[in-house]
């Protein structure tokens, strides 16, 4: 509006300037006819007042071009009394701004069905060690207080990120008075900083100077750490798809350089005859093998998505997944180092599980914050850790199985060979309120397209229904395949 004036206020300085000039080349046109007229009469005398008249209007020209030329005084404090109007507008609306209350009653239903599994096995069905047990519930303890921080924390964020115009608009809901509303991103910050928070004031209550795990516990936040920070600096530079699929190899270094774990393999039974060996060393090549599972866990959060929800809907599934995992391993061996390997997985998970809950409460359909690629970035490289540091890369693989799915339909267009748009989400219908799949190769979509269109809510839980199922049939699997290893 500042600069429409300004151009307002130039074409009236112009006009008046044209019609000084105008009405100046009149006067002095006029007293040349009358000094000609003299002239005629009086040579000498007419020829003086000719040459003072011409002087004259020369100056009188020159005067009214000076006056157009000069800038307008109004025009150099319109832009910065803008830019304040702006920021005190943004400022004003950010501090009006009021997060929708955090849906605690689903958030409830949803950890006691998880939880109840685990803390069942792990305080009345196995008999775990005491000091172990001690341990694992300090670091619960720690967990449920971050719950408590990052509820408090999110709406105090929210207000950040706002006045920094960071925040975006809901496709799926586009159409209706809710696509229209502001929604704050990259909130997953705030749920990674109070996760790296428990982790290092845990480590207080569980590891001495001399232990052998306290290297490696701090190479696994180094490199959550790290993936934190790519994340966010994606969220806000919108970094290309090639340059991401790149980065967490960057943040896996830490990892890679303090492993001091096997290397090997348990070849099968029934595989033992045709190789000949019942243990396979790879040495750099399963250090190789670790470096891409990170990758793939990284991103394979971050292209599983699109619902409000679905995110860290799918991370807590896994996560529930893990800890049962993990308590049945120490429960079946007496191995004081196997049940340390697991017990540094319970560690990382749990507060990864409780700040994540607490995300959820405010991400839950409908969605009051979004993620980002900060939290997907985030957990996929939590559990990436977890599960190479805990030796079981191989079952995390299968809990991530709708993941490697929707990788393997995302390939055609991750890698160009199929025109791949910016958002691959289904078609939002809003006279019926429901989302129809499109032809985007995602498991979002292949899923609308077998089972005919759904509401955002109602997908999002078929999808971690789905989630859920993949998790249990690992389980059932590794039942079955277990006679198959020694």
């Amino acid at each position: 509006m500042g600069n429409w004036c300004s151009c307002v206020t130039k074409d009236e300085n112009s006009d008046t300037t044209s019609s000084s000039q105008t009405s100046t080349d009149k006067e002095s046109s006029e007293q040349v006819s009358s000094a000609n007229g003299v002239w005629s009469q009086n040579p000498e005398r007419g020829e003086t007042k000719r040459a003072n008249e011409s002087a004259m209007a020369a100056r009188k020209r020159a005067s009214s071009m000076s006056i157009s030329n000069k800038p307008d005084p109004v025009e150099p404090n319109s832009a910065p009394s803008e830019q304040k109007m702006t920021r005190k507008t943004v400022s004003a609306s950010a501090e009006e701004f009021r997060l929708a209350p955090p849906k605690l009653g689903v958030i409830f239903v949803i950890s006691t069905l998880l939880c109840s599994i685990y803390l069942y096995l792990l305080c009345f069905h196995y008999k775990v060690d005491n000091e172990l047990k001690r341990s694992i519930l300090i670091n619960a303890g720690l967990s449920l207080v971050g719950f408590f921080v990052t509820l408090k924390m999110i709406p105090v964020a929210a207000r950040y990120v706002l006045r920094r115009n960071m925040f975006g608009f809901d496709i799926n809901k586009r159409g209706t008075p809710q696509g229209d509303i502001k929604v704050p991103e990259s909130l997953g910050i705030v749920v990674g900083i109070v996760f790296l928070i428990v982790a290092i004031i845990f480590q207080y209550f569980n590891f001495t100077e001399d232990s052998n795990w306290l290297v490696e516990y701090n190479a696994a936040l180094a490199s959550i750490c790290f993936m934190i920070l790519l994340g966010f600096v994606d969220d806000v530079l919108d970094v290309p798809w090639r340059v991401k699929l790149v980065l967490p190899s960057f943040a896996t270094l830490p990892l890679l350089m303090a492993y001091a774990g096997h290397t090997t393999i348990v070849i099968p039974k029934p595989l033992v005859a045709y190789i000949g060996l019942e243990v396979l060393d790879l040495g750099r090549i399963y250090k190789l093998y670790i470096g891409l599972l990170a990758v793939f866990c990284t991103n394979s959060i971050n292209i599983h998505a699109g619902l409000n929800g679905l995110e860290i809907g799918q991370t807590v599934v896994i996560a529930a997944a893990i800890l049962i995992h993990n308590v049945m391993q120490i429960g079946a061996s007496v191995d004081p180092e196997y049940h340390q390997a697991h017990a540094f997985s319970i560690f990382l998970t749990q507060p990864l599980m409780a700040t994540s809950l607490a995300m959820l409460a405010y991400n839950w359909y409908p969605s009051s914050v979004f993620v980002g690629d900060t939290y997907t970035v985030f957990a996929g490289m939590t559990m990436a850790v977890v599960g190479i540091l805990g030796h079981f890369s191989e079952t995390l693989l299968i809990f991530f199985l709708p993941q490697v799915l929707n990788f393997l339909l995302s390939l055609p267009q991750l890698a160009g060979i199929v025109k791949c748009p910016r958002h691959r989400l289904p078609r939002y219908d809003p006279a019926t309120g429901l989302l129809t799949g499109t032809k985007d190769g995602t498991l979002v979509n292949v899923y609308l397209r077998l089972f005919g269109p759904k509401s955002e809510k109602s997908l999002c839980i078929h999808l971690l229904v789905l989630q859920a199922l993949a998790c249990a049939f690992c389980f059932i699997l590794r039942h079955f395949l277990a006679g198959w290893y020694k």
